[in-house]
């Protein structure tokens, strides 16, 4: 058994179409913003959605959805522009319509439909676009309009996010492809903005939710841009079996490898393509007394907007590094703490060492790809996370966003 990635997108496993048109929801004419995705037979799904407690009528919804068919889906449904979150019972009665729209025009009930939006919270989303618009996105699905899909998820995204890999074994392949957006309020817990996953794979449907949550903990929910989490953040994953393989105990761990790949290579892009970032950094805690004191402290110092403007200035400021850590409300020792950015060993055992600023300073400016790595002192557990510079566009984009 092998797994490997690749360069495809929601639609490269068997049996599943997509498409992406234009109905009028974003300000700016002919726009993509709405997606649509389809299986060509019933799918087995599971979800993770925001714990933001102000949760979006297309999250209220979904989850509805997945109770009453026990997790059985036939497509999802995408709107870009218009997140319909604090949107009241007309909201709720909005995401329910683009839910029994599309089940009419796909041929299946409407809670075999799962429904997503992205955009501006508090406005109305204008439901006679979208039911004017679905037949087309219906006369458009194929297997090669992924990447439509893809582009017409975005809000604020530089570009979109596709992946996809391979599990090759037995003689048979069982594939996995996904598309994801987000690039400011990005703080997943339990997800990410809007992610969503395909298998051709047969999962059972419990199998399929644990393989999605440990694959989210070390991707979606090891990202952050700006430390919020948003009101319509989900990860979704469809599972049709066209592949002819079944996922069980015996190929499970291979599964969730591929799963995690793919799903790492979309948080990543959506890291890269933060508002207003030039730089991914990945944060690296070590010595720490827990797994979860680590990934507290990696996602305490990938928040910190002190240390965020210093990478994005190329500033080697390993105080404000140690300053977080000591912080986080975790195990911490500075006689034995360390700061390592990139190569250069900044600080160890309660002593700086200021002869490698010049080489850190470097590394940060000639590298968009860079690594602070924190060692706590305090055990042998740890955990990575990644994020982006903070940079004046964010400030920019975020200011205009609604106005």
């Amino acid at each position: 058994m092998s797994t490997r990635g690749g360069s495809g997108g929601v639609t490269t496993p068997q049996g599943f179409k997509a498409a992406g048109v234009s109905v009028g929801i974003k300000r700016t004419a002919g726009q993509l913003d709405l997606a649509l995705l389809v299986s060509d037979t019933p799918a087995t799904a599971a979800a993770v959605f925001t714990t933001n407690r102000a949760q979006a009528a297309p999250v209220l919804i979904s989850r509805e959805h997945l109770e009453r068919t026990d997790g059985i889906v036939r497509a999802i449904i995408v709107n870009s522009g218009c997140a319909n979150a604090c949107t009241g019972d007309e909201g709720l009665e909005v995401a329910r319509e683009m839910a029994r729209e599309t089940a009419r025009l796909i041929g299946c009930s409407a809670e075999e439909v799962l429904v997503a939006s992205t955009g501006v919270i508090g406005v109305a989303l204008p439901i006679e676009k979208i039911r004017n618009g679905l037949p087309r996105a219906v006369a458009a699905l194929a297997a090669d309009q992924g990447a439509a899909a893809a582009l017409a998820i975005m809000t604020t995204d530089p570009f979109p996010k596709e992946a996809s890999g391979q599990m090759i074994g037995g003689g048979r392949t069982v594939a996995v492809g996904g598309m994801a957006k987000g690039s400011g309020m990005i703080e997943p817990m339990l997800a990410t903005m809007l992610g969503f996953v395909t298998t051709d794979a047969a999962v059972p449907g419990p199998l399929l939710e644990r393989a999605l949550r440990e694959a989210v903990d070390d991707t979606f929910n090891a990202i952050t841009v700006d430390g919020e989490c948003s009101t319509n953040d989900c990860v979704m994953i469809l599972a049709n079996g066209a592949s002819g393989v079944t996922i069980g105990d015996a190929n499970y761990f291979e599964f969730v490898g591929v799963l995690t790949l793919v799903c790492r290579e979309l948080a990543l892009g959506i890291v890269r393509g933060g508002e207003g970032a030039t730089k991914l950094v990945t944060v690296r805690v070590t010595g720490a007394a827990s797994v979860e004191e680590a990934r507290r402290a990696a996602k305490a110092i990938a928040n910190s907007p002190l240390v965020k403007t210093a990478v994005h200035g190329g500033d080697p400021n390993w105080g404000r590094l140690i300053a977080v850590a000591g912080r986080a409300n975790v195990a911490f020792d500075l006689s034995r703490a360390a700061v390592t950015i990139g190569p250069a060993v900044l600080f160890r055992d309660g002593r700086p060492y200021d002869d490698a600023a010049p080489d850190a300073a470097e590394y940060l400016k000639a590298n968009t790809d860079v690594q602070l790595t924190v060692d706590l002192g305090a055990g042998s557990a740890s955990s990575t996370v990644w994020t982006c510079d903070l940079s004046a566009e964010y400030v920019r984009i975020n200011a205009d966003y609604r106005t």
